[in-house]
C-alpha cells in the first residue's frame, strides 16, 4: 500500500511490526517479519532514511508516528511528482518546437492549412470555434460568413459568448468602423461588450483574423471569409499573428467604459459610440453612415452630446468624456 511513497512491501511489514510495540530489537522484528536479521536490519535503515523509524539504543528501534512521518513523506513525493511533471511539460514543449521545425521543413502544409470550398470553410471554422478552452481573440471586419446583425444570429452570438465567459475564456475583440456598418451589428457588438467581452475599436483594420487558444489562427487570404481561408498552426507565423493582434489591441480604444465615476451621468450606448466616432475624427456624414441615420439626425445627436458634456468643440467633448470616465 505504501509503495507509492517509496516503501516496499517487505519494509512496510517491518514498519507495521514496529508499530505494534513501543520499542523492538532487530532480532524480534526479524522473527515477526519471517526474515533474516541482516535483511530486517537493511529494511530498518531504509525506513530510517524515509523518517519512518529511529534507533533508540543498541539494536533497538521504534516507529515514528505515521500521522506525521507519512504526511511528510507524502508531501515530499507530491512535490517531487509536481517537479517531475513540470520538467516533462518543459521537455514536451521543447520536443513540440523541434517537431514543428521539422514539419515546417519537410511538411509545411501541416502547419498552414488552406481551404477554398465554402462548405468546408464553414465546417472547419465551426470545428475550431467549438474547441476554444482559454483564448478567443478576434480582429473583426466584414465580409462575414454568418448572417451578422440578424436577430437569430444576435441571440446565438450572445449565448455562445456567455457560455465561454462562464468557462473563463479570455474573449477579446478589436472592431473597426466597417464592423458596425451591417444593420443590427452595432447592437450585437455592444451586447457582447456588456456581457463581458473585452471590446475595442480602431478606425481601420487591414485584415480579419481569429486566434483560438493561441494555438491556431484563422485568416482569410483574399480579404473576406467566403473565398479562401488559411488555418495557421503553431509556428513562427502564428507567433507573429499573436504579436500583431496584441499590437492592434494596445492601439485600440475600449468600446465601453469600464467604470463611470457618476452613475447618474452614465452615458447611453449610442453616446459612447458617438464619442468613439468623434475621437476617431469622423464628420457628421461619416457618422450618419455608421449609425444608419440621416446626416441631419447625426448632426442633431452630436450637438446634443456636446451640450450634455458642456463642450464647445468636438475635441473638448472628447476631453470632457474622458474626464467623466466614459472613455
Amino acid at each position: 500500500m505504501l509503495e507509492a511513497v517509496g516503501v516496499s512491501e517487505f519494509d512496510e511489514n517491518v514498519y507495521r511490526a514496529l508499530l505494534s510495540g513501543p520499542q523492538c530489537a532487530v532480532r524480534d522484528l526479524a522473527e515477526s517479519a519471517g526474515a533474516g536479521v541482516a535483511r530486517t536490519g537493511q529494511a530498518l535503515k531504509r525506513l530510517a532514511s524515509l523518517g519512518l523509524v529511529r534507533r533508540v539504543g543498541r539494536g533497538r528501534w521504534e516507529a515514528v508516528s505515521p500521522r506525521s512521518a507519512l504526511s511528510a513523506l507524502l508531501n515530499l513525493r507530491r512535490s517531487e511528482t509536481e517537479t517531475m511533471f513540470g520538467e516533462v511539460e518543459a521537455a514536451l514543449a521543447d520536443l513540440h518546437r523541434l517537431h514543428s521545425a521539422g514539419q515546417l521543413r519537410s511538411h509545411p502544409e501541416a502547419l498552414v492549412e488552406v481551404l477554398s470550398d465554402r462548405k468546408a470553410i464553414s465546417r472547419r471554422v465551426e470545428e475550431v470555434s467549438r474547441s476554444v478552452t482559454s483564448h478567443l481573440w478576434t480582429l473583426d471586419k466584414p465580409p462575414y460568413l454568418e448572417a451578422v446583425g440578424q436577430p437569430h444570429f444576435h441571440e446565438q452570438e450572445k449565448a455562445s459568448t456567455r457560455e465561454l465567459l462562464e468557462r473563463g475564456v479570455d474573449i477579446r475583440g478589436v472592431y473597426c468602423l466597417e464592423s458596425i456598418e451591417p444593420p443590427g451589428r452595432l447592437e450585437t457588438i455592444l451586447s457582447l461588450a456588456a456581457l463581458g467581452e473585452q471590446s475595442r475599436l480602431l478606425r481601420h483594420l487591414p485584415f480579419k483574423a481569429r486566434i483560438v487558444d493561441r494555438k491556431v489562427a484563422m485568416v482569410p487570404l483574399t480579404g473576406g471569409s467566403k473565398e479562401s481561408i488559411v488555418f495557421v498552426h503553431p509556428s513562427g507565423l502564428l507567433d507573429g499573428l499573436v504579436e500583431l493582434f496584441e499590437a492592434y489591441w494596445e492601439r485600440a480604444e475600449p468600446l465601453l467604459s469600464e467604470q463611470v465615476d457618476d452613475v447618474m451621468e452614465a452615458p447611453s450606448e449610442e453616446e459612447l459610440v458617438l464619442v468613439r466616432l468623434l475621437h476617431a475624427g469622423f464628420k457628421d456624414q461619416a457618422i450618419a453612415r455608421q449609425l444608419g441615420v440621416s446626416v441631419r439626425t447625426a448632426t442633431r445627436r452630436v450637438a446634443a452630446l456636446m451640450q450634455r458634456l458642456d463642450a464647445g468643440t468636438r475635441f473638448q467633448a472628447g476631453v470632457r468624456a474622458r474626464e467623466r470616465g466614459w472613455v
